[in-house]
């Protein structure tokens, strides 16, 4: 196992240095520096032969971590690489979105600090890539079977990729203008550079899937066309209908959804022409008090996104209280930890504020000019008011980050009529299929919002349904056992 007493030698944990704030600010590229083999392979080495990797639990890919960290120790990194593609079809994007439950699971994190599994991992990929070993691979019969997938993000990806390599004829339906879904549109590129996604594609596309943009499918195409045209139908549109704040003055200007904002600054990027004679995108940040209401992955993607674009002064709001510095006693190992964390966006400025609400915006000729709040506590698992806390806060920009709460129903999900969960997903039985024969699930839609290894592992999971449902057996894999899968 790699270095027997590799995590006794090399007992600290090493991660790449992020670039300068004051220079990362001038730019939209990914903050970190490069990163050595020699200090990654040393990192490796402290994977220890702990006899239950319990970080095989925490990853729901069910990634072979401790294999390929010994590979990278010994230098065999095209091995690793093939160890890594077994079980993840990317992870160019995991290795950089993902939170890394692996890591809060691994045994030596029980009186160490982890192994940093998820650098090795984004090495790993990083460097086949860039020694051409990322190859397409064909399918050895064509089946004649016709598989249409709604969605182009991870969970809708990796269906796609597992059932063309399967000899499916696969065809992915993405109702944006790219293919990609929230990793294209949703993630900054700071934090994921969209070189990644267009590459992948490409081996994808080489592979034989066949991608059509800017089709929203229930629109575009109907319902009975779809179901005439293919044999199966995957869904993986995602958990798109977002959490509103449905307060006072909430109908004002310059309020926004974080997928309002978000998508211009990438679009940018992308060298779309959407600036204005101002040289700004329609909604930005510049110039402007920011509020951000939500403390999650997607409002520090909103906060880097403000800093970048030049705001005034950013606020970000949680209502939760702020967590402890350390893994709190309500979380314990090998549960993925509550506890306070600090990313690249947060160590580039900005206010957080815990435990705080918004009661209602303020506005001045139509547009908000400001919010009141006060602070909250918790009793009895509800918030209540800490009377005597109430504040006004100058805002003229505020981004609503609080989440999602399920499929969007009107359209494709309606016209199928699938029966849904009293969480409103899309129910599915433990082959991923909905209550319509032929019509299966992935990702967010059926499960919910969740991480990008889930979304993945879905993917993967009701291909392999969907190619057991079309041919009567399967030899693809499912990395979630059957007794995981959400039940109708």
């Amino acid at each position: 196992m790699a270095d027997p007493r590799g995590f006794l030698k090399h007992t600290s944990r090493e991660l790449p240095s992020r670039r300068p704030v004051p220079l990362r600010l001038k730019d939209w590229n990914e903050v970190y520096e490069d990163f050595s083999h020699g200090v990654l392979q040393d990192q490796a080495s402290r994977c220890m032969d702990c006899g239950i990797p319990f970080c095989h639990n925490g990853c729901p890919l069910g990634n072979l971590i401790p294999e390929w960290n010994d590979l990278v120790y010994r230098d065999r990194w095209r091995d690793a690489i093939e160890r890594l593609h077994a079980t993840n079809n990317f992870p160019e994007f995991t290795g950089r979105l993902c939170p890394a439950p692996c890591e809060a699971s691994c045994v030596l994190g029980i009186n160490q600090d982890p192994v940093t599994i998820k650098q090795v991992e984004v090495e790993i990929i990083d460097n086949a890539f860039d020694q051409g070993w990322v190859v397409p691979m064909l399918p050895d019969v064509q089946t004649g079977k016709k598989v249409a997938v709604v969605g182009s993000g991870p969970a809708g990806l990796a269906a796609a990729q597992q059932l063309t390599r399967a000899g499916h004829t696969v065809t992915v339906f993405e109702r944006a203008d790219r293919i990609g879904g929230l990793l294209r549109y949703g993630i900054p590129e700071f934090k994921m550079e969209k070189r990644h996604i267009d590459r992948r594609l490409e081996q994808m596309a080489a592979e034989g899937t066949q991608f059509r943009p800017g089709v929203n499918v229930g629109v575009d195409i109907t319902v009975a066309q779809l179901r005439l045209n293919y044999d199966a139908v995957v869904l993986a549109g995602g958990a798109t209908a977002w959490r509103d704040l449905p307060i006072p003055g909430r109908e004002l200007d310059g309020i926004h959804q974080a997928m309002e904002f978000l998508p211009w600054a990438n679009r940018v990027q992308l060298g779309d022409d959407v600036l204005g004679p101002d040289g700004e995108p329609p909604i930005t940040a510049k110039g402007k008090h920011v509020v951000i209401i939500g403390g999650g992955d997607t409002g520090a993607d909103c906060l880097g996104t403000s800093h970048r674009q030049g705001a005034a002064s950013i606020h970000q709001f949680e209502i939760m209280p702020r967590p402890p510095e350390t893994r709190a006693d309500s979380t314990p190992w090998p549960t993925y930890p509550l506890m306070f964390r600090v990313s690249s966006a947060h160590e580039e400025g900005g206010e957080r504020v815990f435990s705080v609400n918004t009661e209602e915006f303020i506005g001045e000729n139509g547009h908000v000019t400001g919010l009141r709040a006060h602070e909250v506590k918790m009793n009895a698992g509800k918030f209540e008011k800490v009377e005597g806390t109430d504040f006004e806060l100058k805002a003229d920009l505020v981004l609503l980050a609080m989440g999602f709460v399920g499929p969007e129903k009107p359209g494709l999900i309606t016209d199928l009529g699938v029966e849904l969960t009293d969480r409103g997903n899309v129910a599915r039985d433990a082959n991923f299929q909905s209550s319509v024969p032929g019509v299966f699930v992935a990702g967010d839609m059926g499960r919910g919002q969740s991480l990008i290894v889930w979304a993945i592992a879905e993917g993967r999971a009701a291909a392999a349904g969907v190619d057991r449902y079309l041919m009567g057996r399967t030899a693809l894999p499912a990395p979630i056992k059957p007794t995981a899968a959400p039940q109708r």
